[in-house]
């Protein structure tokens, strides 16, 4: 089963949270520090989800969506946007822009890893 997980984020201290708390639990987690960096890696390591904040240098959360999904390789990995973004409209756009699930921030971390899993679960990688 793949466990590798790839967060997209520029926050140190964000990046850090998740990758606490999911290798906490049996995830690989890899860090891409922009949307650029980040769909090199997707295409590269096939991550079982991608957690993408919105908010990157070089090209935000919403473009890297729309690029991540011309890549027939990953049409079976979730991208669940992990994001401060919380204005009406906004989880609409990153949804209409690819992305299956969206998790505000600041996240929770006595519920951040069920989410992760139960999208994981809707999605039938387990």
């Amino acid at each position: 089963m793949n466990k590798t997980l790839l967060v997209i984020e520029d926050n140190f201290q964000n990046a850090y949270m998740m990758r606490f708390l999911l290798e906490k639990h049996g995830f690989i987690v890899l860090i891409a520090e922009t949307g650029k960096k980040g769909i090199e890696m997707a295409l590269e390591c096939n991550p079982r989800a991608i957690l993408l904040d919105i908010q990157l240098p070089e090209m935000d959360g919403y473009a890297v969506a729309t690029e991540l999904k011309k890549h027939h390789q990953l049409d079976n990995v979730p991208i669940i946007a992990v994001t401060s973004y919380a204005m009406v409209g906004d989880r609409e756009r990153i949804l209409a822009a690819g992305a299956t699930g969206y998790i505000e921030k600041p996240i929770n971390p006595e519920t951040f890893v069920t989410e992760i899993i139960g999208y994981l679960e809707q999605n039938n990688q387990e």
